[in-house]
């Protein structure tokens, strides 16, 4: 049976550090561990079951070389793993730099307006 985790728990979120913005480092810093766990362990199990079954041996799989085409598939892919996981990120730095020009705007605008 199948249980479903809540994502986001009830009630404020606890802040342990003074900068609000380290807390959210540091908990997407523990997510990926978590996420990354999870993924060596399988990875692991891939592994074992492929040698045990006489499949692949995981000497094979420590000493493959990638094609130039793998490397550029997996970089790739690399880049849109990261792009997602420095959204957030990215959104705040947009946003602050929208801020920043809110002046700008606003004296052009006046200008324009006369």
């Amino acid at each position: 049976m199948d249980r479903v985790l809540k994502r986001k728990a009830k009630g404020e979120r606890p802040y342990f550090f003074e900068d609000p913005n380290v807390d959210k480092l540091v908990s997407m810093i523990m997510g990926l561990a978590g996420e990354t766990s999870v993924l060596m362990d399988r990875v692991d199990t891939i592994e074992q079951l492929l040698e045990k079954k006489g499949l692949l041996k995981i000497s094979e799989i420590e000493g493959y070389e990638p094609s130039t085409q793998v490397l550029e598939s997996r970089a790739n892919r690399r880049e849109i793993y990261l792009s997602e996981i420095l959204r957030i990120i990215e959104i705040e730095l947009e946003a602050e730099s929208l801020e920043d020009n809110a002046p700008y705007s606003s004296a052009v605008k006046e200008v324009e307006e006369g």
